[in-house]
């Protein structure tokens, strides 16, 4: 058993993100682990930019009121204690509500070998970003 060392508070990059995200690494896994886990929390209206995670990935809402659109133009409003799983490969966002702090935990896997665990794309515009909701309930 050990107790691992935390790592400092890091602001998200705007090449990621849009407005203010901080992230703390809970956990990256060495092999033979590929677990990640991040606590990440959002000023209203921060986002994500469009992204996929190649194993997929888990979002369990901490705080707040979080967002999270897919291509197909949905966007799922959870709350705390929802959790949201993204499928391998699928382009998603997530971020907080306009008027919300949200902070969520981020649960995805590496792939190893050096290839990509995270594919960053564009930024998430106002108006998909301000699109109609749908309750996770």
């Amino acid at each position: 058993m050990e107790i691992l060392e935390p790592q400092p508070t890091t602001k998200a990059p705007d090449e990621w993100f849009t407005g203010d995200v901080w992230f703390d690494v809970l956990h990256a896994g060495r092999e033979p682990s590929r677990l990640r886990a991040n606590l990440v929390r959002f000023a209203p209206a921060a986002r994500s930019h469009w992204h996929s995670h190649a194993l997929g990935q888990t979002l369990h809402i901490v705080s707040g009121v979080a967002l999270i659109g897919t291509r197909d133009g949905r966007i799922i409003e959870a709350h705390p204690g929802d959790t949201i799983h993204t499928p391998p490969g699928e382009e998603h966002w997530h971020g907080a509500a306009p008027d919300r702090f949200m902070a969520h935990l981020a649960l995805w896997e590496g792939i190893g070998e050096g290839v990509p665990e995270t594919t960053w794309l564009e930024e998430v515009g106002h108006d998909v970003y301000t699109g109609p909701r749908i309750s996770a309930s």
